[in-house]
């Protein structure tokens, strides 16, 4: 699998011949001003929740790319209303077969809304099962130990967490999610993009250290192996 990290929650995954991409949200990001959003292409794109951080840039990717796309039913229904086609509605504790393998939605503890402040749909993560492997994208959430249920669906090769507290957990409870999730190999996200989620990004790598743990922090248009 190829991991590429645009930014904040945006990552895209290459598995089994198809590129994933998670939680557009570039252009609005002064993080990502050298990344150019029209240049990016995938075959689906996986939506978290509504929140403007997450979705910014969603229209335009899927104008673009032309990608099935994975939502909750509310935020599904609001890509429907931009006249945007191939859309798979689902919710928490759904699964879904796709090309590249399958999809369950988990649960995430945060909230979810448009930009006009109208209910945005449950907040959700990805657990994506393959033939190349596994993995788990939380979304934004706090520490749930419904993430205990994980190791039941897929052993993991990684895991993308958010690691930047305030709106999310943080690096002491994602080193706890790490172990509910049984992976010791953890992708952080959502941090360091606003000041309310700066963090020390060396004193994170040294907690996960010290429990035993990788952290990866990847730079923004970076693409690694994993």
């Amino acid at each position: 699998m190829k991991l590429t990290f645009y930014g904040h929650a945006c990552f895209l995954v290459e598995v089994s011949g198809s590129k994933i991409l998670f939680d557009p949200f570039i252009t609005p990001n002064e993080n990502a001003s050298h990344i150019n959003v029209n240049d990016i292409d995938c075959d689906y794109l996986f939506l978290s929740h509504a929140h403007g951080d997450h979705i910014a840039d969603a229209v335009t990717i899927a104008q673009n790319c032309k990608p099935e796309i994975v939502a909750n039913y509310e935020l599904a229904t609001w890509l429907q209303g931009k006249e945007l086609s191939n859309v798979h509605p689902m919710n928490q504790g759904g699964s879904k077969a796709f090309d590249f393998g399958s999809v369950k939605v988990t649960p995430a503890i945060h909230s979810s809304s448009f930009d006009d402040g109208s209910y945005g749909g449950n907040p959700c993560g990805f657990l994506i099962t393959s033939n190349e492997g596994n993995f788990y994208y939380s979304g934004d959430t706090a520490l749930d130990m419904n993430m205990q249920l994980i190791p039941r669906g897929a052993k993991l090769n990684f895991s993308i967490l958010c690691i930047g507290d305030t709106f999310t957990m943080g690096v002491d409870d994602a080193i706890i999610a790490a172990d509910f999730v049984q992976c010791n190999k953890v992708v952080g996200m959502h941090f360091n993009t606003f000041p309310p989620i700066k963090i020390n990004t060396e004193d994170a790598k040294v907690k996960f250290r010290n429990a035993g743990k990788e952290l990866i922090l990847l730079d923004i248009g970076e693409t690694r192996d994993i």
